[in-house]
């Protein structure tokens, strides 16, 4: 039916008579004459046409289309008169004169309109999302992700990799974060959880003699929703066998060069800088850090009296003090620095935030009531500031609390000042990370990536032993302040991957439940592996330039994990919880009558 688009048409087809079917994008009725601007996925061709030469019932069907409303219109390619050409457009150099239009279905009266998204609730977007795609913004994110996946596919299998589908039913595992499950009908009592990786199947596949696997996964978690973060999201995942951790990086090097080459045009420098966890934290507080722009972090423990009273318990603890050197910020506002005291103390759990303004008539600081001018001075030597600048400063026993509340404080003041480069893509490999952090609820080491991944080779003989000193032979992709992906090699050592579960305080037991099919997988001729994943939708998010994982993503979730189309997650009838052996607890079946008779009123 169509064979023409509304983005197709140029001068050298002036002459030519086509049939072009789409959208009414807008509508102008210019006393004798009709302009529309009709619209389909490829673009938008204005449609002219002369009330002198129309039948009254096409005046009059012009006359009252809405806009979305489906026209097909044939007519004759004209050249637009001089001046009148809109450079806007690919199309901009014609018009398309009408000889017959026909509605193909009329728009009802429109919930909201596309072109005023900005200002439409996000719940009213979700509901009509096939309105909200209709926006040229969001119509070009959708088609970007797919020409990424199609430039993915292409370059994997340059590379020798076979794509391979794991099983989308699997068994839940109770580490890391919380499984979506789903409940047998077959064997009742017993669930299937989503998976929230494939990984324990692509390390089988390694064992199985599939040196280079790849797979657009389908993941799942059961987690609290983040501006960059979705309950089912897509990865890129890969694994190699017989590999070191040079080899998965150039593969992950040349897979993003390709892909910012072909989708963005831009030229990406390689191999991509290197830097190591603590190197990161120190000095943006952050194991993802932006790099576009300094305003680094700066030790000053060292340079404050070990006696000042309001710093003891942090010294005391062997805790740190840190600073960051905002330039031209000293003449900020009581109010908003009061704002950012509040910022860093209720999102980040810091004891308090100070500042060091050098104002032109002097140095504005509540920390002159504890520190004398000799210290204040070194503070503002040891940041490199100078009149006009303003230091803040955070300490706390606890290093995560500092580094955290600076680095995200860091941030959110280059996000207000407008110094972040907005046409900039930085790459940075972060390496070296601690194989385990230590979980103060739980007072236990757990695995900092995953409990599968190795040990660098200096620690392999002492990481249970001494497990705060050792490190992971781990390694993430981070672009302009987004984790992008991260990976590891993997321990392919049975008795490396026991000794492991011990150190986790995994007991023996609940191993062998969740992971004995892996141990013997391992026993039986496990070669050397490692891989990556790639957050598929963060990376069409910054390809398109847009803040929120929601806009890259078809049908998305919202904040509290609901799919408005459709609404789900929704309840089933009580022959299909009989079926499965479910029974709901009268308290949840009170809420759920409850929330049903509120929606009624």
């Amino acid at each position: 039916m169509k064979q023409i688009s509304c983005g197709s048409l140029r001068a050298s087809n002036v002459g030519e008579t086509v049939d072009l079917l789409g959208w009414v994008h807008t509508i102008r009725d210019h006393k004798d004459t009709f302009f529309i601007d009709l619209r389909d996925w490829e673009g938008i061709t204005q449609i002219v046409t002369h009330k002198s030469k129309l039948k009254d019932e096409t005046i009059e069907l012009l006359t009252n289309v809405l806009r979305e409303t489906v026209l097909k219109v044939t007519g004759e390619v004209k050249k637009r008169p001089p001046g009148t050409e809109n450079k806007k457009l690919l199309t901009g150099e014609i018009e398309v004169e009408i000889k017959d239009v026909e509605i193909l279905n009329e728009c009802a009266v429109l919930p909201y309109h596309f072109k005023d998204y900005k200002n439409t609730a996000i719940q009213i977007r979700l509901k009509y999302r096939y309105v909200d795609l209709r926006n040229p913004i969001m119509l070009n994110n959708i088609i970007t992700r797919g020409k990424v996946t199609n430039e993915v596919h292409r370059y994997m299998e340059e590379q020798g990799f076979i794509d391979i589908e794991t099983p989308m039913l699997t068994k839940s595992t109770p580490e890391g974060a919380r499984d979506y499950l789903v409940p047998s009908r077959v064997h009742q009592g017993k669930f299937y959880a989503l998976p929230q990786s494939p990984q324990l199947f692509k390390q089988m596949l390694m064992c199985s003699g599939i040196e280079k696997y790849y797979q657009i996964a389908r993941c799942f978690r059961d987690e609290d929703l983040r501006p960059e973060r979705q309950p089912e999201f897509t990865q890129i995942d890969i694994e190699m066998a017989f590999i070191e951790q040079e080899d998965i990086i150039n593969v992950v090097e040349g897979l993003l060069k390709r892909v910012f080459e072909k989708i963005k045009g831009i030229k990406v420098k390689t191999p991509f800088p290197r830097m190591n966890y603590k190197e990161a934290m120190t000095r943006f507080g952050t194991d993802k850090p932006d790099t576009r722009f300094g305003m680094e972090l700066h030790d000053i423990t060292d340079v404050i009296p070990k006696d000042t009273e309001i710093f003891q318990t942090i010294f005391d603890n062997n805790g740190i003090i840190n600073a960051i050197k905002v330039d031209r910020y000293a003449k900020i506002s009581n109010k908003k620095f009061a704002k950012l005291r509040r910022y860093v103390r209720q999102d980040f759990k810091a004891k308090d935030l100070a500042q060091i303004a050098l104002k032109e008539k002097g140095t504005k600081s509540a920390l002159k009531k504890y520190l004398d001018e000799k210290t204040i001075e070194k503070i503002i030597k040891a940041v490199g500031a100078k009149k006009g600048d303003n230091i803040f400063i955070i300490g706390d026993a606890d290093k995560s609390i500092v580094y955290q509340a600076l680095g995200e404080l860091r941030l959110r003041i280059a996000e207000e000042l407008e110094i972040i480069p907005k046409d900039e893509f930085n790459f940075l490999w972060i390496v070296d990370f601690p194989l385990f952090e230590w979980d103060y609820d739980e007072q236990r080491w757990t695995a900092m990536h995953h409990p599968f991944t190795s040990p660098k080779a200096e620690f392999i003989d002492s990481f249970d032993e001494d497990p705060e000193s050792a490190l992971a032979n781990a390694y993430d992709i981070v672009l302009n302040g987004y984790e992008l992906g991260g990976g590891s090699i993997r321990i392919h050592n049975p008795e490396v991957q026991e000794r492991m579960f011990k150190t986790l305080n995994i007991p023996p037991e609940i191993a062998k439940i969740n992971f004995e099919f892996l141990i013997e997988a391992l026993k039986y001729g496990a070669p050397p592996h490692g891989g990556l994943a790639i957050g598929l939708d963060r990376l069409i998010m910054l390809l398109v330039e847009t803040d929120n994982i929601r806009d890259v993503i078809a049908f998305p979730k919202t904040r509290n994990a609901k799919l408005p189309i459709g609404d789900a997650p929704s309840r089933v009838t009580t022959q299909q919880l009989d079926d499965l052996g479910i029974q709901i607890k009268p308290e949840v079946l009170q809420l759920l009558e409850e929330e049903k008779e509120e929606k009624e009123d």
